[in-house]
């Protein structure tokens, strides 16, 4: 009996070798939420680093359950999960008004029972996502990243007297540049660790010039475990709660999207069941995050890109990556070296690796049939939707807030506009039209 390609084993020292690699390119991403939703808060220091070791701790429990699975939760995909973007603006508003965090994290709590509860009705929708569709959301997904790689290689601070800086836009490019070389000279093992190899040469380069110290990794506490509850008992406010149910629509869609992706990459097969799966590992993470001082969780797009420019498709090297971002949550000393790793480093390792996400959608509209059909419409469209919100940000912000909701996210907005067209001129156009039996378009 032949092995699915998510299931193949290495050994445990390239394992947690490649894990790591996933840890470094969703690091960055996976503490600003808590950050900024604690600075929001007013929190200070001491208590703003609790949020992020704890953004840590349940992203590598989330990653592990979505990964390994237990009956009835879980794709047993190489799936990362961390905090989401998607909700971090509601949650800014809602602690700003005089809520604070027990009301957030009620909302939170709330919010993710009533996803839990409606997963199963996401399942059904795979047959609405042919490869016209997923190759289109797919192809936002590596595009929509873009801008967070630039962030990174400008030195991520846009505040900061270093932004932009030539030598930080440099060490970016040195880093891709290793990437670059090592995919193109390295040997099959060489190329599998390029990205973690490239970080690490840009860091010791970084460190050599001055850019990077590792100074202060050792002051603090080396073991720190999460506390349960820490701020203090969940409030549960309706309109709270209604806000956040609309933030966990949008992540049912995103990891919706980000299911179908991983399995095109990993070419395996994803089928109502595994999205189901994968949806209530998902939501019953994020229920159960307010516990541990954490936040929503969903797919972490930037490594689906990792995947692809590594072709490393097992789930047990991203269930090693969970296990690093556990102990990371409970070892705030290991936490701080990752932390030293310089942004512009992971912004030029990023450029290849989102870069790749958006190849990987482009390679999946090769396959989709264009003439006498309104497919090149339905991608045109769906791919300008979900670069409003990246070009330009404000677009929605006079909108209702369920409109801002829904499309502020490119991901989101590309893959309901990619659907809506696809059922309206491939499936309801069809039958209004049609005087035969027609043959199923793509």
């Amino acid at each position: 009996m032949s092995v699915r390609p998510e299931d193949t084993r290495y050994p445990a020292g390239k394992t947690f070798a490649w894990g790591l690699q996933h840890v470094l390119t969703m690091y960055g991403g996976i503490i600003a939420p808590p950050l900024i939703i604690g600075s929001a808060a007013g929190l200070e220091t001491e208590a703003l680093a609790m949020l992020v070791t704890a953004a840590l701790f349940v992203s590598g429990f989330a990653t592990l359950l979505q990964a390994l699975g237990l009956p009835g939760f879980g794709a047993r995909l190489p799936l990362v999960q961390g905090v989401s973007f998607a909700g971090v603006a509601t949650m800014v508003t809602l602690v700003t008004t005089g809520g604070g965090l027990p009301v957030v994290f009620g909302a939170v709590m709330a919010s993710s029972l009533i996803g839990l509860l409606i997963a199963p009705l996401f399942a059904h929708i795979i047959r609405f996502f042919p490869p016209v569709v997923t190759g289109t959301v797919i192809t936002v997904i590596g595009l929509s990243l873009m801008p967070v790689a630039a962030r990174w290689a400008m030195g991520g601070q846009p505040g900061a007297a270093d932004w932009g800086a030539p030598s930080n836009i440099g060490l970016a490019a040195l880093t891709l540049g290793m990437v670059l070389l090592l995919n193109r000279v390295g040997s099959s093992a060489i190329k599998r660790l390029a990205v973690l190899l490239a970080i690490v040469s840009g860091t010791l380069y970084a460190v050599i010039s001055g850019k990077a110290h590792f100074a202060t990794v050792l002051q603090g506490d080396s073991v720190a475990l999460p506390g349960i509850l820490t701020f203090g008992l969940p409030v549960f406010d309706g309109v709270a709660i209604l806000s956040m149910t609309l933030i966990v629509l949008v992540l049912l869609t995103e990891t919706t999207a980000g299911l179908i992706a991983i399995g095109e990459i990993v070419e395996t097969d994803v089928d109502g069941k595994r999205i189901a799966r994968g949806l209530r590992a998902d939501m019953l993470t994020s229920a159960l995050a307010p516990f541990f001082n954490s936040f929503p969780q969903s797919a972490f797009a930037q490594n689906i890109g990792l995947v692809a420019i590594t072709g490393i498709k097992s789930r047990y090297v991203v269930a090693a990556g969970g296990v690093i971002l556990v102990l990371l949550g409970c070892l705030p000393v290991l936490g701080r070296i990752v932390a030293a790793v310089p942004l512009p480093v992971l912004g030029g390792a990023g450029v290849v690796l989102f870069g790749t996400v958006a190849a990987s959608g482009i390679r999946t509209l090769a396959k989709v049939e264009y003439r006498e059909n309104m497919n090149l419409v339905i991608v045109a469209t769906s791919i300008a939707f979900g670069m409003i919100p990246i070009v330009m940000p404000a677009f929605y912000d006079r909108f209702p807030g369920w409109v801002h909701t829904l499309f502020h996210s490119g991901i989101s907005a590309a893959c309901l506009v990619a659907v809506t067209l696809n059922l309206l001129f491939n499936r309801v156009d069809k039958r209004v039209v049609s005087t035969g039996a027609p043959q199923e378009r793509t």
